[in-house]
Parts: C-alpha cells; structure tokens; sequence
C-alpha cells in the first residue's frame, strides 16, 4: 500500500465513523457530528488511566487516532467527575442547549463498543469513574 493508499483509507474510516455517529444522532451536520465526536472522545480519553486510554487510541483509524491524542497530556489528574465530563462533551456543539450532552456520549460509547470487543469494552468502562458506568451500553 502507498502512502497515499494509506492516507485515504485513514480518512475514509475517519469519515465512516462520523457518518456513524451522524446516523446514531440523526444529525445532518457532518462538521458539528465531527466536533462532537473529537470532544466525547477526548473526555473519555481524560478519564481514562494513560494505559488504557493509549489501548483505546491505538484501536481508532489512524486520522481519528491523531485527533483524539491531540492536545493529551498524559500527567495531567484523571477527570472522574461525571459533570465535567459532560461538560466537556457539550462543549464540542459549543454548548448548544437544544443538545443533550448524556445523549451524545451514550452514542459515542455505543459506537465504541459496536467497533471494539466486549472485553475491551468492559475494560475500558472499568477504567472510568463509576458515575460514568451508566452512560456505556449494557
């Protein structure tokens, strides 16, 4: 495969995972689904022990998997709160207050857990803060 093969094929899957979301939020604007998204995953990703969420990035195409280590740093204390984390998510529609930011995770983390194993889901909701549990899928 090229380096051009490659780069197309990161975009392509970066696009099937917007265009998924999109669907699961019935939204049409492919530009705030893709703000929403990097924001959901980001507050996942700040959640996360450095280990699992480095798991979690190293499953993501690689265009997405860029993205969600932007602006990362790993030494930075582990939000475990669940309003801050929601918070977090609702500032990727730039706090839009038709937009239910539950709503928007549980989608985010459903998709997640239609694309990974159900071990790697469960332990990746084990590494979240309890108060987050509910927001996954059962």
């Amino acid at each position: 495969m090229s380096a051009s093969d490659d780069l197309n094929y990161a975009l392509q899957a970066t696009q099937n995972w917007v265009s998924d979301l999109a669907w699961r939020l019935s939204w049409h604007d492919r530009e705030r689904v893709f703000h929403t998204l990097i924001a959901t995953l980001h507050a996942l990703r700040d959640c996360l022990d450095c280990n699992e969420a480095v798991y979690i990035g190293a499953k993501m195409p690689a265009l997405l998997r860029g993205l969600y280590y932007e602006g990362w740093h790993p030494g930075r204390p582990k939000a475990r709160n669940r309003t801050s984390f929601l918070d977090r998510v609702h500032e990727g529609v730039r706090r839009d207050p038709a937009v239910d930011s539950e709503e928007i995770a549980r989608c985010v983390l459903s998709q997640l857990a239609d694309r990974f194993s159900a071990v790697e889901i469960e332990e990746a909701k084990a590494a979240t803060s309890s108060v987050l549990h509910d927001l996954w899928p059962a």
